[in-house]
């Protein structure tokens, strides 16, 4: 390599990993090109800068140059020389130097918001499937704040686990996948409850009208996104007529500030000219256009709108959350073609996606069609995207969960063109991204899991212990028993991207793999159908229903901080929710409970897992005696 060459490990990229059985993979020279091109590494190394700088509360590191430190409140705290002041409260503060230019100080806790003695239970469950006998085709945020309700009151839950809420294009067809949302700074109108919206009784008739209309999709168990779409926005319209001014609404908005104007003038626009920003005349691919100026001013009735809407999200949210604590979930990045990327197009790295490499459970890999924040880029905005995107995520909520948690210290970037098994893994600064996080949680006083499933590094989850996170368990992939899960971690029997446990046991889930044109991992099926059995010394031809009470008590013997069940496997659903590698072959993200909210909540088999999984809260904090030792940080 000559001294002008990119040197792929001085720009983070890696040139081979340890996949999920333990090989080593390496990544072709191609690959490794295309990630460098991606990066825009045009020397041996990149260049370094002085755009931020992240520390520790109570530290106070040298400083290279005289600086003015400015708090985040305003405050002036004159100039510092050689160190930092002592006492430097937590936040985003500044550093201006004599010469003019800037850094971002900021200055976290180090280690996230966690509760003493947390111990508890809840639901994960996927909203737009839990529908009410009032709900309009989907699950909204009064049926979530009925489960909580229900749940805190009859069944001694203590937290629930929701799917992302993050927002949607507002055109059709809708995006099916919580996972692939336009924007993680907002949330998707879907989930409003109509009736609850301010005004909503002046339609008279014709909100009733719409809400029969709405209530028959309930008849159908595939919803149909589209459909409630048209009929809520048209109730919305008709509500947002009459609307002239709110103090409470303003008031949101002053808050919100330049990023709300940003997303709803993004939605404004893709009313007209479509969902991918990247199909839009020229000069209205970028926010900062003259073009946009005018256009914002042109449909301002519009783009008031949209903020209206994610007003009145934020209101039925909080509503939601009030019963009992929610566990918001954070997808791991956004459409290409929607709002986030859109205001934050040169923090995104170009020409490539991101995805997973090729593991038990999904041996082609995985290419989620998402593209990477660009580590150096997103650097030297001081992280307020990122900063940004868990503060938004930890909105009225008491604890999130981060998916694909491993994305914070590397992700698997596939370039355009090439197959999920042909990527390579680039690094990002995950020191400083975990201590971001860290500042929110404790702003928040939200507690964090990581979803640490997949090929996973080793430093991953010895961070994550040191900064307060919870690792996730899952019964399908531990081979040891729960009662030797960790203490700091949340553990459950499976996820929405994998079997339930009526379509594991009676082995349906290969079947359904196979009519979606997926080759099934048959033999690990069988291996974990071996251990359901040798957990539970059931018969291989138990009954569901017993299987899953089984399951559930030997689960709720985990000394796990918390344990989440699914009303799917209380149900005996046979159906996963979403069935990674397919498309238009299975309905991702589509299929509702087979019964109302109410009539899940009431059923039997309900009530008895609820009833194995709540004594666990009155229970002792601390492991059993036939615990495994502790991993690492695993004291409170």
């Amino acid at each position: 390599m000559t001294e002008a060459s990119p040197d792929p490990a001085a720009w983070g990229v890696l040139t081979g990993y340890h996949d999920a059985t333990g090989g080593w993979r390496t990544a072709s020279p191609d690959t490794l090109a295309a990630v460098l091109e991606a990066l825009g590494a045009d020397r041996q190394r990149p260049e370094a800068d002085a755009a931020v700088m992240v520390v520790r509360a109570g530290r106070r590191p040298r400083l290279e140059a005289p600086a003015t430190v400015l708090l985040e409140d305003g405050t002036d705290l004159g100039v510092a020389r050689g160190r930092l002041p002592a006492g430097l409260p937590l936040g985003y503060h500044r550093l201006v130097r004599e010469d003019g230019s800037e850094t971002r100080l900021i200055v976290s806790p180090g280690r996230c918001h966690l509760p003493p003695a947390l111990r508890t239970w809840g639901w994960a469950v996927q909203l737009y499937g839990l529908r009410s006998a009032a709900s309009w085709g989907i699950g909204d945020l009064a049926d979530l704040a009925e489960l909580g309700r229900r749940s805190a009151a009859e069944m001694g839950a203590g937290m629930l686990l929701v799917n992302p809420l993050h927002a949607a294009a507002p055109t059709i067809p809708q995006q099916p996948s919580p996972y692939f949302p336009s924007s993680r700074l907002y949330r998707n109108p879907l989930y409003l409850r109509i009736e609850d919206v301010p005004g909503a009784t002046r339609l008279g008739a014709r909100l009733e009208a719409l809400a029969i209309a709405g209530r028959e999709l309930d008849e159908r168990r595939l919803i149909d996104r589209d459909a409630v779409f048209r009929l809520k926005s048209e109730a919305l319209e008709a509500i947002w007529d009459e609307v002239d001014g709110d103090p409470e609404l303003d008031a949101y908005r002053a808050a919100e500030g330049e990023q709300l104007e940003r997303f709803a003038t993004w939605c404004a626009l893709a009313e007209v000219h479509g969902p991918r920003f990247q199909e839009w005349p020229e000069e209205l691919r970028r926010p900062g256009t003259a073009a946009v100026a005018r256009f914002r001013e042109q449909r301002r009735r519009r783009v008031d709108h949209h903020a209206w809407l994610q007003w009145l999200l934020d209101r039925q949210l909080a509503t939601a959350s009030a019963p009992l604590a929610v566990m918001h979930d954070l997808a791991i990045g956004v459409d290409p073609g929607g709002a986030d990327a859109w205001s934050w197009q040169e923090i995104v790295a170009p020409g490539v996606r991101v995805g997973a490499p090729p593991d038990e459970f999904n041996t082609a890999g995985q290419d989620w069609g998402l593209p990477p924040f660009h580590p150096w880029r997103l650097r030297r905005a001081g992280y307020e995207p990122f900063a940004a995107t868990i503060r938004a995520a930890m909105r009225h909520a008491g604890a999130l969960r981060v998916d694909h948690v491993m994305g914070l210290f590397r992700l698997y970037w596939i370039p355009a063109g090439r197959g999920p098994a042909e990527g390579a893994y680039v690094r990002y600064p995950h020191g400083e991204l975990l201590d971001v996080l860290a500042l929110e949680s404790a702003r928040a006083g939200a507690y964090v899991c990581g979803e640490d499933l997949g090929t996973v590094e080793g430093v991953v989850r010895t961070e994550m212990a040191a900064r307060r996170m919870l690792s996730y368990r899952l019964l399908w992939f531990e081979t040891e028993p729960p009662q030797r899960y960790p203490r700091r971690a949340l553990s459950a029997i499976t996820t929405h991207d994998l079997p339930t446990v009526a379509g594991m046991w009676t082995c349906s889930d290969l079947d359904d793999q196979r009519a979606a044109g997926v080759e099934p991992n048959v033999a690990s099926t069988a291996a974990i159908r071996e251990r359901i059995v040798a957990f539970t010394r059931l018969p291989g031809d138990a009954p569901v229903d017993t299987v899953v009470e089984a399951l559930h008590a030997r689960l709720a013997r985990a000394p796990s901080a918390v344990v989440t069940a699914t009303l799917d496997d209380c149900l005996a659903v046979p159906e996963r929710p979403n069935m990674p590698a397919t498309t238009d072959t299975w309905p991702n993200w589509s299929l509702a409970l087979p019964v109302p909210l109410e009539q899940a909540l009431d059923d039997p088999r309900t009530r008895r897992v609820a009833g194995l999984l709540s004594r666990r809260r009155s229970g002792s904090p601390g492991r059993s005696r036939s615990a495994a030792p502790a991993h690492p940080g695993d004291a409170p």
